[in-house]
């Protein structure tokens, strides 16, 4: 645009005869050339890219860091550089950098929703200081950027049964308690305080005795991930409500195990430090319309000797809440979230809690807790 007018101006001049028109355009050219002339001076820059955290909760602060270097032999203009998160564009002004230096410029990027959200590639772009002149070059170097979903404070789902230390014991429970199972043969590194000494000279084979935590309850949460049951809105809420629980049952040392009905699954066992694990599956959930809903409750199976299964839906159609009731006999709790406004019966035998929101379920829910 700027060369077309010069070259108007220029040639109405001297059409004419109007010496203004023709300064105008000289004028016009001269900036032409000093705009071309500071375009030729390009950033030569390397960047390095790093997130710190890469694993945030929604809202929280995170940041990209871009190291860079100068690596032309001359001073380099300052310039604009343009990141890419998932989708939206965050910009990064970049100072002017002496030949050979590095220096480090950060940026916020944005947490307000939950998901994982490729970071990059990375634009740098130079102009000339009229805006006449524009270029840009792509670094296609990626990163990610985790946004977990907020979880509220709730009470740990009930589990149906108390960590006794005596009762019924199985051979997959945790060793290290202090109820009897079985005896077992003597491997390197056993406690001798466990050796039963009566049986091993009985069988002329050392024997321990293998002691486990008895009756440990676990806690199974199955988030429907189908589309049917939500609105956009509500499904979000619904993932609240999923780590909310998930995280105070393993905050308060059970092992859980987290699945989607889509089939996402990730368990962790009492002790670990996996918090960070179970949320980034529900920062990855996302609807569909293939997806089984409830009914894939019933390929769960038997969960096994204490174990507890809680459920978050939103207002699934009576058919689909029959899946739970079918499974109610194979845990040794059923707790039900349903993230809705609307009325819908409850599963028979199930401990239910109602709300539209996860705040409004976190109160629901503790108060519904607490009285149990």
């Amino acid at each position: 645009m700027a060369v077309a007018v010069t070259v108007v101006l220029f040639a109405s001049g001297l059409a004419l005869g109007y010496r203004e028109l023709v300064a105008l355009a000289s004028t016009g050219l001269a900036t032409l050339a000093a705009a071309a002339g500071w375009m030729a001076v390009r950033p030569q820059v390397r960047i390095v890219r790093r997130i710190e955290p890469a694993r945030v909760t929604e809202g929280g602060a995170a940041r990209g860091l871009l190291a860079v270097t100068n690596t032309g032999t001359r001073r380099c203009p300052p310039f604009l550089a343009v990141e890419t998160v998932g989708g939206r564009r965050v910009r990064v002004a970049v100072p002017s950098l002496a030949a050979g230096e590095t220096r480090e410029v950060a940026c916020l990027l944005p947490t307000d929703r939950r998901g994982i959200f490729p970071v990059g590639p990375l634009t740098v772009g130079h102009s000339d200081p009229f805006g006449l002149f524009h270029a840009a070059r792509s670094y296609p170097s990626q990163a990610r950027l985790t946004v977990q979903p907020r979880p509220e404070s709730v009470l740990p789902p009930p589990t149906g049964r108390s960590r006794e230390t005596d009762g019924r014991t199985s051979a997959a429970a945790p060793t290290g308690g202090v109820a009897f199972h079985s005896l077992r043969e003597y491997v390197r590194g056993d406690d001798l305080r466990l050796v039963h000494w009566p049986s091993s000279a009985r069988t002329g084979t050392l024997l321990v005795r293998h002691n486990v935590v008895p009756h440990e309850p676990r806690m199974v949460v199955v988030l429907d991930t189908s589309a049917a049951p939500y609105t956009d809105d509500s499904f979000e809420e619904a993932v609240r409500v999923a780590a909310s629980l998930t995280v105070a049952a393993f905050d308060g040392g059970l092992p859980v195990d987290v699945r989607t009905t889509s089939g996402a699954r990730f368990a962790a066992e009492r002790g670990l430090s996996a918090r960070g694990e179970l949320l980034d599956l529900f920062a990855a959930a996302h609807r569909g319309e293939d997806d089984p809903g409830l009914p894939a409750l019933l390929r769960l199976g038997s969960a096994g000797d204490g174990a507890a299964l809680a459920v978050v839906t939103g207002a699934p159609v009576p058919a689909a809440l029959g899946a739970v009731t079918a499974v109610r006999r194979q845990f040794a709790m059923l707790s039900v979230a349903m993230i809705t406004s609307e009325r819908v019966a409850a599963p028979a035998g199930a401990f239910v809690v109602n709300a539209a929101t996860s705040g409004a379920f976190a109160a629901a829910w503790n108060r519904a807790v607490a009285v149990r």
